[in-house]
């Protein structure tokens, strides 16, 4: 299968110049930089890659969009049915392509996470209302892993597809790779994690320079928040977290009520009710034939 390396840039300049040399020296049919309106000399530095890398694309953006629209775009750009999601401030092994391909000779695996350096794969639980995530221990066997990182993750672009690719309801950022990897598992399909494909990842690089803390914390909190509304079906697990809900808003005060209004504003805005009030079936569409409806629970459960 042809594989894609796709990397979304947003005043990346110093980041690509260190990591894009090694991402070009990987083997890899197509890489495809997407710069979302970068007002540094990026594209300037990916011209000069260009003349001796044939292989390497540029998508360009006249103003910033975003995150989430730039990886969707950069995904239906892709010439490959496998494609890698890397955020520029993520430096790879020349090789680290090798030991990925093999696992998607089974058809029913839908993305593999890369082993980004002291961390293990992702695990999800249920806690006091709301699903909650987590890092498991770095180890060398194969495991499951409950997301694909949109940052450091191979995807099969025919389900990324099938399954209407990241949901722009979570721009500008976060949740949107648990939420497809939610909806993977959920009908059937599989996320793993390989450990032999080491990564270095400097996690939030991008964020953490244009965004200040406050905002990034209540980007999280709401898009919890339309996650939860939008995938989980089970009566128990909403009574709990209509509880836990009530609890956060009276315990934390205005820093929770920002998050929970402004998600809201965003179901209203984004004309999302309708989703929301049909999400019993929305993970559904397209997959009647061949895939098996795993609970909410299983795939909660999906590593514990």
């Amino acid at each position: 299968m042809k594989v894609t390396i796709a990397i979304p840039n947003f005043n990346g300049e110093k980041l690509l110049e260190k990591n894009l040399p090694n991402i070009l020296e990987s083997g890899v049919d197509e890489v495809i930089v997407l710069d979302d309106g970068s007002g540094d000399k990026s594209l300037e530095l990916l011209s000069k890659f260009t003349i001796d890398n044939g292989q390497l694309r540029i998508i360009k953006h006249g103003k910033n969009k975003g995150f989430i629209p730039s990886v969707n775009e950069l995904v239906k750009n892709a010439a490959g049915e496998l494609v890698v999601l890397l955020n520029n401030d993520v430096w790879v092994e020349r090789d680290f392509l090798k030991p990925l391909t093999k696992h998607f000779e089974n058809s029913k695996v839908f993305a593999v996470n890369l082993h980004e350096e002291g961390e293990g794969p992702s695990v999800s639980f249920w806690k006091e209302g709301f699903y909650e995530f987590k890092r498991g221990e770095e180890s060398g066997n194969i495991q499951k892993s409950a997301w694909a990182s949109g940052g450091s993750a191979v995807f099969r672009k025919s389900i990324w597809k099938k399954l209407g690719g990241f949901d722009e309801i979570y721009t500008p950022f976060y949740w949107e790779d648990i939420d497809i990897s939610f909806r993977a598992i959920k009908v059937g399909y599989e996320v793993l994690w390989e450990p032999d494909a080491k990564v270095k990842h400097e996690h939030e690089t991008t964020i953490k320079r244009n965004f200040n803390a406050r905002y990034i914390k209540w980007v999280q909190d709401r898009n919890q928040l339309l996650f939860i509304w939008k995938n989980i079906t089970d009566s128990e697990l909403k009574s709990e977290y209509r509880k836990g809900l009530v609890k956060r808003l009276f315990i934390s005060g205005l820093g929770y009520w920002i998050p929970f209004l402004w998600a809201v504003y965003t179901v209203i805005l984004e004309r999302s009710d309708r989703i929301i009030r049909n999400r019993s079936y929305q993970p559904l569409r397209g997959f009647q034939d061949d895939s098996k409806v795993r609970s909410d629970l299983e795939v909660i459960n999906y590593v514990s």
